[in-house]
C-alpha cells in the first residue's frame, strides 16, 4: 500500500503565475499523462519532495515544466485547495507565487504532460479552467489587480 499525496495526507505543492511583464500570463493544457484534470488549463507547480525547499521546489519546476529560471518572482501567500476527483476527496495546501519570466525563453519541458503552452490576458483565460483556478484568482485579486 503506498499512500498518496492529497489523498492519504496533506500534499503541499509550489504553484505559480508565469507572466511576462507585458500583463501576459503562461498556462498549460493538462494531458491525460497528467495525474488529474485532463484538458484543463493550468498555470504550473510542482509537489514539493521530502528534503527539498520551497525556492528549491519553485526553481526546479519552473526549469522541469518551462525550461526556464525565473526573472524575478514574489510569493503570492498560500491556498487550501479542498477538491473531489472522481468521488475521492484531496486535501493540498498550495504556496503561490507571481513569475515574471523571459518569454522568448519559455518551451515545453514536459510536453508528455502538456498538451500546449499558451499566453493569456487575466480578463481572457482559456478554458476549461482547472478547478483551483477561480479560488486563486479570487483570492489574490487585490495583487493581481495591475493586470486585469
Amino acid at each position: 500500500f503506498k499512500m498518496q499525496k492529497g489523498i492519504d495526507y496533506i500534499g503541499i505543492t509550489v504553484s505559480y503565475m508565469c507572466h511576462d511583464g507585458q500583463g501576459n500570463f503562461l498556462l498549460n493544457k493538462r494531458s491525460t499523462n497528467c495525474r488529474d484534470e485532463h484538458g484543463a488549463w493550468d498555470f504550473g507547480g510542482g509537489s514539493i519532495d521530502f528534503g527539498d525547499t520551497i525556492e528549491g521546489t519553485l526553481l526546479k519546476e519552473l526549469q522541469e515544466e518551462y525550461c526556464i529560471e525565473p526573472v524575478s518572482y514574489e510569493f503570492l501567500g498560500y491556498l487550501d485547495l479542498f477538491r473531489e476527483m472522481n468521488g475521492v476527496k484531496t486535501h493540498w495546501i498550495s504556496l503561490e507565487f507571481l513569475v515574471e519570466v523571459d518569454r522568448e525563453k519559455v518551451q515545453n519541458g514536459e510536453p508528455h504532460k502538456f498538451e500546449e503552452l499558451g499566453w493569456f490576458r487575466l480578463g481572457n483565460l482559456p478554458t476549461p479552467a482547472h478547478s483551483t483556478q477561480e479560488n486563486l484568482l479570487r483570492t489574490f485579486k487585490d495583487k493581481l489587480a495591475k493586470f486585469y
